[in-house]
């Protein structure tokens, strides 16, 4: 089984991105979940989501605790939470960013690193505003690009069945991060 963990703040779509990316994994065929944990429920506070996926029948029902893959809506995020808590060995974090790999990798220590600038992207694509980019779709389409563990095409037709509004734009901001992505190993 793989597990993803969303990190993000009320507003973002962390909860909205780990559905996105369980819906493109069931098309393609496979097993999953898609559950949100909600701390205090309020725009702005931190928000955790977590996807599960996998080729045969997922029968455990719980939280995350040891994730294969770490996603972060929210670079601020990386100095109030311990967003690589249970990182499996091996595992990968993916960050909205304007930093490079090489700078996030001296604040997480992870060994594997990709970097997107999803709230640019947000922006350039008219998702939220200025102040309150969503940046959720881009970031599924990021991590379908450096996981692998989904396509492009699935990303993309399970953004049009989970995105109530803007379904192209979010569908092109999802395409654009696919692009856009940058991994690093150290």
């Amino acid at each position: 089984m793989i597990e993803i963990r969303f990190h993000g703040r009320g507003g973002q779509g962390a909860v909205v991105a780990s559905r996105i990316l369980a819906e493109a994994a069931f098309l393609e065929g496979k097993d999953v979940q898609a559950f949100p944990f909600f701390g205090v429920e309020r725009r702005g506070a931190p928000v955790t989501a977590f996807t599960k996926i996998d080729e045969k029948p997922i029968r455990i029902k719980s939280e995350i605790y040891e994730p294969d893959y770490v996603i972060v809506l929210d670079a601020a995020l990386l100095s109030a939470v311990d967003v690589t808590q249970g990182l499996k060995e091996g595992g990968m974090v993916l960050v909205n960013t304007e930093r490079s790999p090489e700078e996030i990798h001296e604040v997480l220590k992870a060994k594997r690193i990709a970097v997107v600038n999803a709230t640019e992207i947000a922006i350039r694509n008219q998702l939220g505003s200025k102040v309150q980019p969503i940046v959720n779709t881009a970031m599924v389409g990021a991590f379908a690009k450096v996981s692998g563990l989904v396509t492009l095409d699935s990303v993309v037709e399970a953004v049009g069945r989970e995105v109530p509004r803007a379904k192209e734009r979010n569908q092109q901001a999802a395409r654009d991060a696919y692009e856009e992505v940058v991994l690093k190993e150290f």
